[in-house]
């Protein structure tokens, strides 16, 4: 399997970082307290980006209003910004309290923002970083991208492991990476979910059964981290996503998050856009029609109040 195949996991981290935006914090010891500050100081990183046109008023936490953040998996390498291989779009709407998760296929051909041409829409965070893909995202899905969420890859390990492994409901006997995984109930420490949720080629499903997995590691980080039990962890769970994880939402606007929005977590529904595999100039890429992109562009309107 090609390396750049097996990034393709990331709809699993954000598991691990809904943990932070929907979860966190739920036991407000000053201890846990303060290593969730440190933390997400550590993760903070702003970006030169405008507010979106798409939006009329800034987000406001305290009134609840619905928003969104856009995920991106990036395999970070030395000398250059490295690359996104998954990027998710979340939609948070606590009135009806709950998320949405879009995740857009890598090789979706698109308008690059900022470039002018149409290519991968993974290719704009290599081009021109967050900003960049966060407008050509937007572009494509006509909402606004208030937020985003960037995870080192080689991370995953540590956030599963920190919230001390994951259970999972296999349905399919398969071997991936040395481990192999046999039906029924399995539990799994980092190395084991990341094979796990990798696997896609032994799979008649193809990336349906793969996005599968993926849900099952997400649902089983944010069980898990939501636990009695994991408060324990929280030191090495904070550390874990402080070393990982980038985003431009400040510890005042989590904790807003967490006082306002955390039930929403409990409902996590999975969006996948249809696309039609082509060649182009002899280069793959994934075609979404003109009314798919209007049937996943109206649900995310609805689900952001903006219709």
């Amino acid at each position: 399997m090609k390396p750049k195949k097996k990034s393709r996991k990331w709809l699993k981290i954000t598991g691990s970082i809904l943990l932070l935006l929907l979860v966190a914090g739920g036991a407000y010891a000053f201890t846990v307290y303060n290593s969730f500050k440190s933390a997400v100081e550590t993760m903070h990183q702003p970006i030169d980006r405008k507010q979106s046109e798409k939006r009329e008023e800034p987000v406001a936490f305290k009134e609840k209003d619905p928003f969104s953040v856009l995920m991106l998996g990036v395999d970070e390498r030395k000398g250059d910004r490295g690359r996104s291989d998954t990027m998710i779009v979340l939609t948070i709407n606590p009135n009806n309290n709950s998320v949405k998760m879009l995740s857009i296929p890598r090789d979706t051909r698109t308008e690059i923002v900022g470039k002018g041409k149409m290519d991968k829409i993974n290719h704009a965070y290599a081009f021109g970083g967050v900003p960049m893909a966060m407008d050509t995202v937007e572009n494509f899905l006509d909402i606004p991208i208030d937020y985003y969420m960037q995870v080192n890859m080689e991370g995953f390990k540590d956030i599963v492991d920190a919230v001390g492994g994951v259970t999972v409901q296999n349905d399919l006997d398969f071997t991936e990476a040395g481990f192999h995984f046999s039906k029924g109930e399995l539990n799994l420490n980092g190395k084991e979910a990341l094979a796990y949720s990798r696997m896609r080629y032994e799979d008649p499903r193809g990336d349906f059964g793969r996005q599968t997995r993926q849900r099952q590691i997400i649902q089983g980080v944010i069980k898990e981290g939501a636990s009695l039990s994991s408060i324990t962890n929280f030191s090495d769970i904070f550390t874990a996503l402080g070393k990982n994880v980038k985003t431009n939402l400040t510890f005042d606007q989590l904790v807003d998050i967490q006082k306002n929005y955390k039930t929403v977590g409990t409902n996590i529904q999975q969006m996948e856009i249809k696309e039609t595999g082509t060649m182009i100039d002899k280069i793959y890429y994934g075609l979404a029609s003109n009314e798919e992109k209007q049937r996943i562009q109206s649900e995310l309107k609805t689900q952001l109040e903006l219709n």
